[in-house]
């Protein structure tokens, strides 16, 4: 049951948007997405603190809730053009995982089969598997790919004796059916995990894993175009999912496992906003805010970003606007 409250946080919505109840259809009918936080960091193998990850989203904006948020880039507003509404957080218990991600995979469903978007404020990666199987419950087990923005590949099998690492979400979805391994593209990953083991499944699964390595060499564009027709090759959605450590460190300190040598937050908000105009995206998830570790707001500010980015590159896809990024920003008349 989503809710707010003192354990969840404020009683706040996403830059103010209007609330929702999950098991309330009604509340969402109009929905074109459906925010929901996911406080959960119980499967966190080294710095702790994602639980207050949603509301640190949802707040880190110095524009009053009311103001316009309307995009330089794509002269659109992700907030007015879209009917973008809060549900709260669901109720996650760090000592119960299985529990906690039961529950998260019940309210994604019920988002998605209301006929609206959901958009989830992470926890630790470990809920993709609920965010990802939820989506692909409403769309079909096989018809979502997955576009998975990281550091680590979270392809682990069995981490602390537990199925549900924050390093095992991708292996699970895999392994659940619900998302195809020929139809998952990983951008970001670097450092000194997985080892081989590992990697020889995700190479068995037909995985496609950019390093940062490849993506310095052929350049982004480049992966991801080729990122882009391998996840619309038999499948009818995209689902993205976005763990901020996909960052340098320098762009991203609020994480659980910082790995240096990563994106910076330019490359990342360009390529969500990409996604978002250019594929039939059906889910989004935001994951890896560690508020205790993010001194001056700067990563909680990034992701609250990457969502406003998110919302604007799916407003202009609906909204069929001819308006080109590339053009100045000011044209003489």
């Amino acid at each position: 049951m989503p809710r707010y409250g003192p354990m969840f946080g404020p009683d706040v919505t996403f830059l103010g948007v209007d609330r929702c109840t999950i098991d309330e259809p009604g509340t969402y009918a109009d929905a074109d997405v459906v925010v929901i936080g996911a406080p959960f960091d119980g499967s966190t193998s080294h710095r702790p603190g994602t639980r207050f990850g949603p509301q640190a989203i949802r707040t880190a904006d110095y524009l009053p809730p009311d103001a316009s948020r309307h995009s330089l880039a794509l002269r659109v507003d992700g907030l007015q053009d879209l009917r973008v509404l809060d549900a709260g957080d669901v109720e996650m218990f760090s000592g119960d995982a299985e529990r906690s991600l039961r529950a998260l995979e019940e309210a994604v469903t019920t988002v998605a089969g209301n006929g609206a978007l959901p958009l989830i404020l992470g926890g630790d990666h470990a809920i993709a598997f609920a965010d990802a199987k939820g989506v692909a419950n409403h769309h079909g087990h096989g018809r979502v790919s997955m576009i998975h923005f990281d550091a680590h590949a979270d392809t682990g099998d069995i981490e602390f004796g537990s199925l549900w690492g924050h390093g095992a979400p991708m292996r699970r979805l895999i392994e659940s059916g619900a998302l195809r391994g020929d139809r998952f593209l990983q951008l970001g990953l670097r450092g000194y995990w997985p080892g081989p083991e590992t990697l020889a499944w995700m190479a068995e699964q037909g995985m496609r894993s950019y390093e940062m390595t490849e993506i310095g060499a052929r350049g982004l564009t480049a992966c991801l175009d080729e990122a882009f027709a391998i996840a619309t090759d038999g499948c009818d959605g995209v689902f993205l999912s976005v763990d901020i450590d996909v960052c340098d460190p320098g762009h991203a300190p609020g994480t659980g496992t910082p790995e240096p040598g990563g994106f910076s937050a330019r490359q990342l908000l360009d390529s969500v906003r990409r996604i978002c105009m250019e594929l039939p995206v059906v889910g989004i998830d935001v994951v890896e805010v560690s508020p205790p570790y993010d001194h001056a707001d700067i990563t909680a500010a990034l992701a609250n970003r990457v969502v406003l980015e998110a919302l604007s590159g799916l407003a202009w896809k609906r909204n069929g606007s001819g308006w080109d990024p590339a053009r100045p920003l000011l044209e003489s008349r």
